[in-house]
């Protein structure tokens, strides 16, 4: 009988630590999703990034409400993400939000550099490497400059930003330069001259871009201001 209770308080305890670690994990995951009936300043944040973008014209209050889940599913229509409202791991990382899921410093550094490696492949592959490293710091300009998003992930993901979140190019296979590109970059290279556009003219169809100043001309890529 004592062994036989021994092997019943083990087994309790097993069972015990698998439920704790089960109730952990969903708590995890349920820290890193927002919905709607969710409050708080996260909240009011993804209301600002969606105002800002165009896609939530309501207060900025903080309360998850039926126009706030709206804007999300038009969010993920537009970015190509499973549109069901709920502000999860990958919605939080196309607005350029971290995931508040533990993720270290030095994850979100390499995130960002692979996301800014896969634009400056898909948008600059075949260009001059100075013309790829200028792709890269035209992106962390803009994350710079008051008029756009203040993350890469942000700046990649507005609406009509780059022509690969379109065509489909930004999953294409990232050519290793585009990676030396990105890191470069991230460092402060910046071939481009501080510019915040650039353009191809031979495809270009917008009157509007050619109408910003030329700051210089890589490859078949112009820079502007």
């Amino acid at each position: 009988m004592g062994e036989k209770r021994k092997w019943q308080a083990a087994s309790l305890a097993v069972v015990f630590v698998v439920n704790i670690l089960l109730i952990s994990l969903i708590q995890g995951a349920q820290a890193a999703t927002w919905r709607q009936g969710s409050t708080g300043e996260t909240v009011r944040t993804i209301q600002t990034k969606l105002q800002r973008w165009g896609y939530y014209d309501g207060e900025i209050d903080g309360i998850f409400g039926s126009a706030t889940a709206e804007a999300v599913r038009y969010f993920q229509r537009k970015n190509g993400l499973a549109v069901d409202g709920v502000v999860g791991p990958a919605t939080l990382k196309a607005l350029g939000m971290s995931t508040g899921s533990g993720s270290s410093g030095s994850t979100s550094q390499s995130g960002s550099l692979d996301l800014l490696a896969r634009v400056i492949s898909a948008e600059a592959r075949g260009e001059p490497y100075s013309g790829q490293v200028a792709v890269g710091a035209v992106i962390l300009n803009r994350v710079e400059h008051p008029s756009f998003p203040n993350t890469i992930a942000g700046v990649v993901y507005q609406p009509g930003a780059f022509t690969c979140m379109v065509d489909g190019q930004i999953d294409q296979p990232v050519a290793e330069s585009a990676y030396r590109a990105a890191q470069e970059a991230l460092n402060g290279a910046d071939p481009s001259g501080g510019a915040i556009y650039y353009f191809n003219p031979s495809t270009a169809t917008s009157s509007w871009i050619w109408s910003r100043p030329l700051i210089k001309v890589i490859g078949k890529h112009r820079f502007c201001a």
